[in-house]
């Protein structure tokens, strides 16, 4: 099973969805992991409190690149109340592999999850990563 998860992030990193920047996001965020040094810029476009467009733009390591990949592919549609009860649990269960054991590697996955609610948030009121 877990080969199955290593090429699905391998997938989303070779060939990410929402790929990119959008003109005029209504929020914009970036956020980077200093261990490592990866980086995610996530835009959004919300209207009437739903997020309709989202795009993200980056560098780094498969993990954190495949993770704003997929949390992407699931913000599109969401309403803007639910994007900032998105848990790490659920974000680390569309990864789908284990990462307890590796702190470095957690944090590389969250780091999409970071720029999203440093975005809702407003930079600077964004959760810690042991709060997401």
């Amino acid at each position: 099973m877990d080969d199955l998860y290593r090429e699905l992030i391998l997938e989303h990193y070779k060939h990410p969805h929402n790929h990119g920047r959008l003109e005029h996001p209504d929020i914009s965020a970036e956020e980077h992991n200093p261990l490592c040094g990866d980086r995610i810029r996530l835009d959004l476009r919300i209207e009437h409190d739903v997020i309709t467009d989202v795009r993200f733009d980056g560098r780094g390591c498969a993990i954190s690149q495949a993770s704003a990949s997929m949390l992407t592919d699931e913000l599109i549609g969401m309403p803007v109340e639910e994007a900032k009860r998105f848990s790490k649990e659920r974000l680390l269960d569309l990864i789908g592999i284990p990462l307890a054991h590796n702190p470095v590697r957690i944090k590389c996955a969250l780091l999409a999850l970071k720029t999203l609610k440093a975005g809702l948030y407003g930079v600077g009121h964004a959760p810690d990563d042991d709060d997401l």
